[in-house]
């Protein structure tokens, strides 16, 4: 795991400069969550909650000549399914309609088609009481189903009590684009996103403090989050904002000083356990006045730049990102360190501009913004002339915006901080960083808030001694247990003689640590989750295990085909002649438009959700369909190869290694 420290430049103030950002237009897609909850796709193949439709109506036959297999320099990237549907049916808009509508997409229950077009009825709202060829939303409904373009996608649409327009796709399609993504890789169905360049602000611990269990749910669903966006060609700047300047540092600095004297010889002996170290430090600092007044001068000549003081803090940071060094390879995070220390050389002059603009008053010594719907302000200098984290922050998002040029800035802590998060946003609209949301126009900003992790007892997660858990040993639990089950597995099996050491400790390794991320990333962020070893280390049900397990088991099935998978692409074509084959096919081919969801409402447990369904969707395939030795052997196994490859990338984007035998 590489982490790349960036310090802050001396020269910060005099380059300041109140660049003008270009603001651009966010386009969207008609599912992308700005056009409300008809057009938001629903994971559960169980649970779907779509418009009401009737099965009644006309069809209309769009099928065009299929054609063979494309590879990906041929074109460019064609989006998701939903993406592409809504070409056409914007096609269909144009040539109805003479001005521009965004065709609402949502997929739909099965027993009506794959997909559904919404728009009638919202049209026929518009058009009512106007003079207009349209009797009724079913007019409108079977006018778009007619308009549209002849295309290989559709095999047939047909239109539905108010005008809901009804799609199935064509089987040769469905076939013939998970082909395509086999022979040309995954990267195939990347969703095209209208944002370029994102920052990610996650993890972000406190040098000299351990990192407790909200760091791990801001680590776990920050990097899950940005691996989605990369995936999307999106160009991500992970930031971890560590807390590295501030009052706790006097009294880190003139404790070290007091305990040694000769603490640069000593080196990270000197420290040695940092948590304690700062309990000490902190326990002296709250009952000794005179060591207090020490430690408040030292944090003056710290952030003077007086070299003893900043060589310690230097020695204190390092000491603690090894700490944090240990986490981060578990997890196989990369973060690129840019902590408030980087950014207090802009504070002076991103305040000296809301100062120009009249945004900064004086209240009860302090220096604030006053925030409208807010019975507080904004404290953006404090009592003794000291910044905080409001004053930090609008310093990083500057810098985000006008250096780093950031579209879309993301930011992930808990949901206790919303407030802060919402009063500091509307202050950079004040100053005129950022536009009003309801413009719907980059740059953006986001707060990614999430729940708390729980204890058995429904209280906060910490161990007996009410002290906050280790990361590490947590996950080194989860790995040592998930090692213990896999050995004791494969001797109850006979095959434990199979496997070398170095083997059955990466398998554990990756067990055990995405169990501890699934756990965490199934849930709604928003809400709690209790941490259960026993749950998350469960081989049934919906957990990791169950999923690394299952993809597993698909992975033995090709290999005990004896075939050469490479060998199926270039001469086999898949055929979807079976209901369970078909379900199977259109699943996968909607992996696209659930990363683009995930993305775009920043929750990755719809990914989880999807992972989960597509694992029970190939159960009932292989259940009523035989792979090896059935006729249809050929193309059952690339069907079985792409649910493999389709469950790999999701493994990837939630950052679970996965695993090729059990």
């Amino acid at each position: 795991m590489a982490v790349v420290v960036a310090f802050p430049s001396a020269s910060a103030s005099g380059r300041f400069d109140s660049l003008r950002r270009r603001r651009r237009p966010i386009t969207t897609t008609p599912f992308s969550g700005y056009f409300g909850a008809a057009c938001r796709r629903l994971v559960s193949t169980r649970t779907r909650v779509r418009a009401a439709a009737m099965s009644d109506g006309a069809s209309v036959s769009t099928t065009a000549p299929p054609e063979v297999p494309t590879t990906r320099t041929d074109r460019d990237r064609i989006g998701s399914v939903k993406q592409q549907l809504s070409r056409l049916l914007k096609e269909s808009l144009q040539a109805l309609f003479p001005y521009e509508i965004e065709p609402l997409v949502a997929a739909c229950q099965a027993k009506f088609g794959d997909y559904q077009c919404n728009n009638a009825m919202g049209l026929w709202s518009q058009l009512k009481g106007k003079p207009t060829e349209f009797k009724n939303p079913n007019s409108i409904g079977q006018a778009i189903a007619k308009n549209l373009p002849q295309s290989e996608v559709i095999e047939s649409t047909s239109v539905a009590g108010p005008g809901f327009v009804n799609i199935t796709l064509s089987n040769k399609w469905i076939s013939k684009h998970i082909h395509n993504m086999l022979v040309n890789g995954i990267e195939e169905w990347a969703p095209i996103l209208s944002v370029t360049r994102a920052v990610v602000d996650f993890s972000s611990p406190n040098i000299a403090k351990e990192m407790h269990v909200g760091h791990l749910r801001s680590t776990i669903i920050g990097d899950s989050l940005s691996r989605m966006l990369e995936f999307s060609n999106v160009e991500v700047l992970r930031r971890n904002h560590v807390g590295d300047w501030g009052t706790q540092f006097g009294m880190l600095i003139e404790h070290l000083f007091d305990q040694f004297p000769d603490w640069e010889a000593a080196g990270d002996q000197a420290i040695g356990d940092l948590q304690a170290f700062y309990k000490a430090s902190k326990l002296r600092f709250d009952e000794d006045p005179a060591f207090m007044a020490r430690a408040q001068q030292a944090v003056v000549r710290l952030q003077s730049g007086e070299d003893k003081y900043r060589h310690a803090w230097k020695k204190i940071c390092e000491i603690s990102r090894k700490e944090f060094d240990l986490v981060y390879q578990r997890l196989q995070v990369q973060l690129e360190e840019k902590g408030e220390s980087f950014y207090s050389p802009y504070i002076p002059d991103v305040l000296e501009e809301f100062n120009k603009k009249g945004l900064i008053k004086e209240s009860d010594g302090a220096r604030v913004v006053e925030i409208k719907g807010h019975n507080i302000p904004l404290i953006v200098v404090k009592r003794d002339g000291g910044y905080n984290y409001a004053s930090t922050d609008l310093a990083a998002l500057w810098y985000r915006l006008n250096v780093e040029k950031a579209e879309w800035i993301i930011y992930l802590t808990d949901v206790g901080q919303q407030q802060h998060f919402d009063m500091f946003f509307t202050a950079a609209r004040l100053v005129g960083w950022l536009p009003d949301p309801a413009e719907n126009t980059y740059p953006k900003t986001s707060h990614v808030g999430f729940g708390l992790v729980l204890g058995s007892d429904g209280k906060r997660f910490r161990t007996r001694s009410s002290e906050v858990v280790r990361l590490v040993e947590l996950l080194d639990e989860a790995k040592s247990r998930s090692k213990a089950e896999l050995r004791k597995r494969l001797e109850d099996n006979g095959k434990i003689k199979d496997w070398k050491d170095d083997e059955l400790d990466s398998t554990a390794a990756a067990i055990g640590y995405g169990a501890v991320k699934y756990a965490d990333l199934k849930n709604n962020r928003l809400t709690n989750y209790t941490f259960s070893f026993e749950q998350m280390l469960n081989d049934k049900g919906n957990t990791a295990v169950y999923l690394l397990y299952a993809h597993a088991r698909i992975c033995s099935i090709i290999k005990k085909s004896g075939k050469e998978i490479e060998e199926l692409k270039n001469s086999q074509a898949i055929v979807l002649g079976h209901p369970d084959e078909r379900a199977l096919g259109l699943h996968l081919i909607q992996f696209a438009e659930i990363v683009e969801e995930a993305c775009s409402n920043l929750l990755p447990n719809v990914l989880c959700e999807y992972l989960y369904n597509l694992s029970e969707m190939f159960t009932r395939f292989y259940t009523s369909c035989q792979v090896n030795g059935s006729p249809e052997e050929a193309s059952r196994l690339l069907l079985c190869e792409a649910t493999a490859v389709v469950m790999r990338k999701c493994f990837h984007l939630l950052g679970i290694t996965p695993v090729y035998r059990i």
